[in-house]
């Protein structure tokens, strides 16, 4: 294992052999993120810093992004892929923690990973409470930034798959009609075909007509699949 070079610091090398282990692991890990080529963006006012956090995580086979301010980073158009953000928390005028209260406001989520040589207990709470992924002070091992960085771009690709899949889900509830609707919420309590059609005061065909449509426009395999869309769709508000 190696510690970061931060803000001038020399990095004490281990074995060379086990440094190239760890590099090894991390590429497999960035391999293995999947198709959509990840972004890693980093905010930080110090050159040095920010210029061999970018190296690092080159070398393993992120794409990184690099940036003095957080106004800079606010600016920039983000492609639509699987990213994270390695933030310092005190950076000139807009400090990390009000950028990272910037994108909560905004809808725009990403996982953050703060790295400060000034952090303090309460500091990292509020961090971590808002949503970081992890809070190092510098200096921090080379393993641990990536492995954070791993981690975190994991966790915003599965946050994306499930916002995508919530998406198409509400788009198939919004092709259903209003009785359909009121078919899919009865049936989904547990309610039977005469009981839902006492309820909404239609013949019992019509509600296994309504039925038949619901299961075919929401692609449920199964009533317990039906259920499960049904419970996503009211935890999504």
């Amino acid at each position: 294992m190696t510690i970061l070079r931060i803000g001038g610091i020399p990095s004490p090398r281990a074995a060379w052999g086990l440094a190239m282990d760890a590099t090894k692991e991390a590429a497999s890990a960035a391999d293995a993120l999947g198709a959509d080529e990840p972004i890693v963006f980093v905010v930080d006012d110090d050159r040095a810093v920010r210029e061999s956090t970018k190296n690092l995580a080159e070398s393993v086979g992120f794409r990184v992004q690099a940036f003095t301010t957080a106004q800079d980073f606010l600016n920039y158009k983000r492609p639509d892929v699987p990213a994270c953000l390695v933030l310092d928390v005190r950076l000139p005028g807009f400090s990390g923690l009000d950028l990272q209260r910037e994108l909560s406001q905004k809808g725009s989520p990403i996982p953050i990973i703060f790295i400060t040589g000034h952090g303090d207990i309460p500091m990292s709470v509020e961090a971590m409470k808002a949503g970081a992924v992890e809070f190092l002070i510098k200096p921090c091992r080379e393993q641990q930034l990536l492995d954070a960085i791993a981690h975190a771009i994991r966790r915003n690709r599965a946050e994306r798959k499930q916002r995508s899949e919530l998406a198409e889900l509400r788009a198939r509830y919004d092709s259903l009609t209003a009785r359909e609707r009121d078919v899919m919420a009865l049936v989904a309590k547990g309610l039977l075909n005469k009981q839902v059609a006492a309820e909404l005061g239609m013949s019992e065909v019509t509600v296994k007509s309504h039925r038949g449509q619901v299961m075919q426009k929401m692609q449920a395999e199964s009533f317990a699949d039906l259920v499960r869309i049904a419970d996503r769709l009211r935890g999504s508000g």
